[in-house]
């Protein structure tokens, strides 16, 4: 990349882009035709914020290798503005970096090159406070990079993509120290079904739930390097495994029934007879249609709030060139039918309202079912 954005949300489902923050041709140290600004991290410490990047270095080392550098940009603000500091971390070649602050107060600094590094950062963030140390007992055969550490319950995630096969996937290695040793414990996530060669992941716990965050390249699949930034809830045994993330389109988050609700960025679908396509093959952006085409086959939305106001009609974007009949239900596929709709026969897009037969409030799945065998196309979905 050339720069970073930083984006905020206080649902996970409305975000404002506060700008740019950092950029490939405003940092001293970085070759400033280089796009290698690569994956980064950011914590808080004291009411300062560290961003930490990766970028290729413009000047030669003593060993006449330029190399990936690590620097760091300081805020007042999470959202900046951000001042990155004119050299990168002395004594650190590599990308991906990652901070993990402990109970203690000692901050680590992780890092890819080949394998897996740590050390330990100085009280200012910016400087190592040890030489850095290769992380033991990790995959010796296929590329490893992007680690991300956490610590719940006393136990030491170190999370790190992996090619085990052809392309990476997400896995996990469990220790009680920072530092090591650490022991291989599963896969967070398997390989891409959109076949995106990487996947780089962050863990984080907001309002007690916590989140895997993650990317892909569902908006460009022809184009491995434009990805899109993913979200979807983490949950760990009881033993303190974690249990593996499918990938939804979906994401986190609550929508309110009044909203366009993008059926086709669904949380679970029919075995048979239900597909995702996208709107538009040139025009990805256009987003996603759901696509039923037999009965009973259905869609499912999680996590709808209809509020406390008596919503009375439902409308859905739709095409069906034989026409076709739409159920509504709420919480599972056989669950209470709340509207049917009537696609009328055509080959353009149109916009049908529905009465809603029994008023709805709280948190609900939201199911669309095809009622009989002609094939239907659903854009969205909203209740007023």
């Amino acid at each position: 990349m050339a720069d970073y954005h930083v984006f905020s949300s206080d649902n996970l489902t409305d975000w404002t882009d506060h700008g740019m923050i950092v950029a490939q041709n405003k940092v001293k140290w970085v070759d400033s035709t280089s796009y290698s600004m690569w994956a980064p991290d950011c914590i808080e410490r004291n009411g300062k914020y560290y961003f930490y990047f990766p970028a290729n270095k413009n000047q030669s080392d003593a060993n006449g290798r330029k190399g990936f550098g690590i620097g760091v940009a300081i805020a007042d603000k999470p959202e900046g503005p951000y001042n990155p500091l004119p050299e990168p971390i002395k004594g650190v070649n590599g990308i991906d970096p990652n901070v993990f602050i402990d109970k203690d107060g000692q901050a680590y600094l992780y890092w890819a090159l080949g394998n897996i590094f740590v050390a330990k950062l100085k009280d200012n963030m910016t400087e190592l406070a040890s030489e850095p140390m290769i992380i033991a007992n990790l995959p010796q055969k296929g590329l490893k990079e992007g680690p991300f550490l956490f610590e719940r319950k006393g136990i030491y995630y170190l999370t790190i993509p992996h090619v085990e096969n052809k392309i990476e996937r997400l896995e996990y290695a469990i220790g009680n120290n920072p530092m090591g040793p650490f022991k291989m414990a599963g896969v967070v996530m398997d390989e891409s079904p959109m076949n995106c060669w990487t996947n780089h992941q962050s863990f984080v716990e907001y309002k007690g739930q916590c989140y895997l965050f993650y990317h892909q390249d569902a908006y460009s699949p022809k184009f491995d390097k434009n990805r899109s930034i993913c979200a979807d809830s983490l949950f760990f045994n009881s033993d303190g495994t974690i249990r593996k993330v499918t990938p939804t389109l979906r994401g986190v988050g609550v929508t309110k029934a009044s909203q366009k609700i993008e059926i086709d960025r669904y949380s679970l679908k029919s075995q048979t007879g239900s597909s995702v396509a996208f709107l538009d093959s040139i025009q990805t952006f256009n987003g996603w249609k759901a696509i039923l085409n037999g009965p009973n086959a259905w869609i499912q939305y999680n996590t709808v709030d209809f509020g406390n106001n008596k919503l009375k009609k439902v409308h859905v974007k739709a095409l069906s060139e034989n026409g076709s009949t739409l159920q509504v239900r709420l919480d599972k596929a056989d669950g209470q039918l709340i509207a049917e709709i009537k696609i009328p026969k055509g080959k353009s897009w149109n916009t049908v309202e529905a009465k809603v037969s029994k008023f709805q409030t709280g948190i609900h799945n939201l199911i669309v079912v095809q009622k009989d065998e002609n094939q239907v196309e659903i854009d969205w979905i909203q209740f007023k």
